[in-house]
């Protein structure tokens, strides 16, 4: 199994349009989580310096995860401090709870 997770942290006003690049490159499945925190960029005004950011996260085939992350870090590109990051993670295994089978490369 040559599987990657593809997890990245972005802007929430990008959100949308990196939803509609990723379904026209492809991308079968996604994971969108509403995230607090603070890294490259704090919001000074708040009291926990907390900023409001969305986290993607797909699973995809080694072959695939590097033209979706370039994918992602070219439509969610503001070219401001806290514009985001993009890990590409190794999956060891993958397994689909409704067949209770491991997941098959063509599956995804």
């Amino acid at each position: 199994m040559n599987y990657r997770k593809v997890k990245a942290i972005i802007r929430g006003d990008v959100l949308e349009k990196v939803e509609r690049e990723l379904e026209v490159i492809g991308v079968t499945g996604i994971s969108v989580t509403k995230v607090k925190g603070y890294g490259e960029y704090s919001n000074f005004y708040s009291k926990d310096w907390m900023v409001s950011h969305a986290r993607i996260e797909i699973f995809t085939h080694e072959t695939k995860a590097d033209a979706i992350a370039r994918s992602i870090i070219e439509t969610a590109y503001v070219g401001l401090e806290g514009d985001g990051i993009v890990a590409v993670l190794p999956v060891e295994k993958l397994y689909r709870i409704r067949t209770q089978s491991e997941v098959v490369v063509d599956d995804i």
